[in-house]
């Protein structure tokens, strides 16, 4: 899409110099910052406060080490990012006091994350070493990130730090160069600029890391020919990350990554639209439009998401920037969703927290958001052909069943070998769900990954068959995938046999989701198989929600949804009561999660079985 632009004698047309590239106000624009909501401007200098005569937490070479030694990421991640919360809190509470207040404890992190051996954290330092090479730097999600924070910083109050002393954007300048605009033009051998063979698939990190790293460029780099050099790159990694993305703008990792997949690509487009006065403009693409439309396509209810992959349920969406999204491509359901995410958070919409990259144009769009009042959308189907995702609700709100389900391969990103699985939710809340992902360790990305409960199929709502579950890989994946949908209803057709290898002993798994609107409303999944050989040892597993109450032989209650199950022997093996213990997944679920077994009473070398799941009467 954007290789019209990868001449430098173009960009030269089109980029505006370094000198005149004024994309917000800084401090020295008053009437701007001056301006802004006086319920705003309390509430980010109020986040300020505690960070004035802080102790800056320590980044030792032991709490680093012990990504290696132990698998532990979460204790230096925690010192990491809270010195760039503090600093990013102080950055705009200055700018909108503009009383000297806290430019010294914003020059002490300044000067506490130029002296950091490794911007980014101690799980992506592209080696085996418990410490990173500060012979050469790495650019991973969060060194660009904080490259973008430290060119920030310096764009809004470089006349107050250099009042100061010009040393301090001297030294952001020189360390910025060197860990961020140096490797970003000279190395083409970072895995998400997909530039060198052999390619791996890309993600989220393409244009998360590209709308950072562009930011230092746009900011920082002042060298007019270095400057459209990197900026023609960062257009060809992004064509390397747009050129495979599906079509229909699905998005395989989910709603919890799609603010740093899609979200992250808009931010490179505003960077682009901005620098270029308007002249670089992709909102017109089909492709782009729909890569936004993803978020309201994978709407539930309130806060949530279908959280197939690695994805939380419980979704905080960057309501700002799916309200901006949505006004560039003319989509008023995206601005209503990312506009009714942001009333729905009531007076925490006023604590403003996020990369100065977001934060930004929150800011000065804060008046506008304010003012939109729309419901968020709620669509009724929902099928995007390529990542084999679908989504059904009984009515044009979220009253009533809603059903989402899911073919596609276990190659995708942030896989979790789930081929054929689905969510059940009714009035808003859930039901039959994806469990997520729990706290990222040093497992969640190697070649253990599959050892982890939460990654398995038999933790899906999906079947076990002779003890096997569905394998990771390409191979592995839907076939015969049809999808149909009317006023009546919607359906997903789909044989997953082949998401699971030979040893599973399965000629076919034909698997029925359908949503049936109308007088009787329910949701049924219709399982038709056939075996090798018969067998007794085929287990459907169901994740619940809720706490399951047996009410006869083929009957559950689960609140106020009943579950019948019927088909030859299918019998109610056991309930498993699940301890939630890891805080990512008690975010989403509480202290607990229940796991139904069906089995057969008799071995079975065919069969078909019937999950209806409907509503009890008012």
């Amino acid at each position: 899409m954007l290789t019209r632009w990868y001449a430098v004698e173009d960009l030269e047309r089109v980029i505006i110099p370094r000198e005149d590239y004024e994309p917000f106000p800084k401090i020295t624009d008053r009437q701007a910052w001056d301006g802004l909501p006086e319920a705003l401007r309390t509430a980010l200098v109020e986040s300020a406060r505690e960070y004035i005569g802080w102790s800056w937490p320590a980044l030792p070479a032991t709490l680093f080490m012990e990504f290696r030694r132990y698998g532990d990421r979460r204790r230096y991640e925690k010192q990491h990012f809270a010195r760039r919360r503090a600093l990013e809190a102080m950055i705009i509470a200055e700018c909108i006091e503009d009383q000297g207040r806290f430019i010294d404890e914003t020059i002490n992190g300044i000067w506490h994350i130029c002296e950091e051996s490794f911007w980014g954290i101690p799980a992506h330092t592209y080696s085996s070493e418990p410490l990173p090479d500060t012979a050469r730097p790495v650019i991973d999600l969060f060194a660009a990130e904080t490259g973008a924070l430290m060119a920030w910083g310096l764009y809004l109050l470089q006349p107050r730090l250099d009042a100061v002393s010009p040393v301090i954007g001297e030294r952001v300048l020189r360390e910025v160069r060197t860990r961020i605009l140096d490797p970003f033009l000279q190395r083409d051998d970072f895995w998400w600029m997909g530039l060198t063979a052999p390619k791996r698939q890309l993600n989220n990190w393409t244009p998360w890391c590209v709308s950072n790293c562009l930011s230092a460029v746009l900011i920082c780099e002042d060298d007019p020919a270095r400057r459209l050099k990197s900026i023609a790159k960062a257009l060809r990694i992004l064509d390397n990350f747009l050129i495979p993305y599906p079509k229909d703008g699905g998005c395989d990792e989910g709603p919890s990554y799609w603010g740093r997949a899609g979200g992250s690509l808009f931010d490179c487009l505003e960077l682009l639209y901005s620098a270029s006065d308007g002249q670089i403009c992709l909102y017109d693409e089909p492709l782009v439009q729909d890569i936004g439309r993803y978020m309201y396509r994978s709407f539930i209810s309130g806060r949530y998401f279908v959280n197939f992959a690695d994805g939380d349920a419980i979704v905080n969406i960057p309501a700002d920037l799916v309200y901006r999204y949505g006004r560039r491509i003319n989509d008023p359901l995206l601005s209503a969703l990312g506009s009714g995410a942001h009333h729905a958070r009531g007076e925490q919409r006023f604590k403003l927290r996020d990369s100065l990259l977001r934060l930004l144009p929150a800011v000065f769009n804060f008046s506008e958001i304010e003012k939109a009042t729309a419901q968020p959308p709620f669509v009724k189907d929902v099928w995007l052909p390529e990542i084999q995702f679908m989504a059904a609700r009984e009515k044009c709100s979220d009253e009533g069943l809603y059903l989402a389900a899911k073919g596609g391969h276990n190659a995708e990103s942030h896989n979790h070998n789930d081929v054929g699985h689905f969510v059940v939710y009714a009035n808003g809340r859930p039901v039959i769900i994806d469990i997520g992902v729990e706290t990222y360790t040093a497992k969640t990305f190697s070649s253990k990954r599959y050892e982890i409960w939460t990654m398995q199929s038999t933790f899906h709502n999906l079947p076990t068959i002779n003890g096997v579950q569905q394998q990771a890989g390409r191979a592995f994946r839907a076939q015969d995938v049809s999808y149909c949908s009317n006023e009546l209803g919607a359906e997903l057709r789909l044989d997953i046999a082949s998401a699971y290898p030979e040893a599973a002993g399965l000629k076919r798994w034909q698997r029925t989701l359908r949503l049936e609107r109308g007088s009787d409303p329910k949701i049924q999944v219709i399982d038709e198989f056939s075996l090798y050989a018969p067998s007794s040892d085929l287990v459907v597993s169901l994740m619940a929600a809720r706490e399951p109450q047996i009410k006869d032989g083929n009957t559950v209650l689960l609140g106020d949804i009943v579950l019948v199950f019927q088909g030859e022997g299918l019998r109610l093996l056991r309930v498993e009561h699940i301890s939630i213990e890891d805080a990512r997944l008690r975010s989403s679920w509480g202290d607990s999660l229940y796991r139904l077994l069906l089995q057969p009473d008799r071995p079975l070398q065919t069969g078909r079985w019937t999950l209806r799941f409907s509503q009890l009467p008012v």
